[in-house]
């Protein structure tokens, strides 16, 4: 189950959940109210790419890292 926690599988997960909105609309409502959801699908479209961009450019921080040792002071000199 692991394997599937990854940015790819989550991505494809919601084009599957964008689809199926899109379809779903479409088939209750008509194909008029789908593209009333074409400016939201825009928008979240936008956030997504600027969020991957972010995330390629900028990785969180490393987790669990020790800290730093520092010497001490020397003794016996």
């Amino acid at each position: 189950m692991r394997r599937y926690r990854n940015y790819w599988a989550y991505s494809a997960g919601l084009a599957l959940a964008w689809a199926l909105v899109f379809t779903l609309t479409g088939a209750l409502h008509g194909g008029a109210a789908a593209q009333h959801l074409l400016p939201v699908f825009g928008g979240f479209c936008i956030g997504w790419t600027s969020t991957t961009i972010a995330r390629y450019f900028y990785p969180p921080p490393r987790r669990w890292t020790p800290p730093r040792q520092t010497p001490g002071p020397r003794t016996g000199q």
